[in-house]
């Protein structure tokens, strides 16, 4: 399998793991392991596209890279302020 076959398949495995997880209710979206199953998902599925010159895809994994890392970004920043 070509590395963007690779590449491919472990990012939509890791978004689709994360998706199932939440709707189970075995992991909340605000949860740092969901936000990096994302992030990671993402930029792995927006890698391959890039290697097979799929635009269309590109635009939608590195939109979906974009938002994932900005909460994910988002809740590390929260979680860093201490309670008063």
């Amino acid at each position: 399998m070509p590395l963007a076959g690779i590449a491919a398949s472990i990012g939509v495995f890791l978004l689709l793991l994360g998706f199932a997880l939440n709707l189970t209710g075995r992991l909340e979206r605000s949860s740092l392991a969901y936000q990096l199953l994302n992030v990671v998902g993402a930029a792995l599925s927006c890698i391959a596209a890039v290697l097979i010159s799929f635009w269309p895809f590109v635009v939608l994994e590195g939109c979906w890279l974009i938002v994932a890392g900005a909460a994910m970004a988002n809740r590390l920043r929260v979680k860093e302020v201490p309670d008063d």
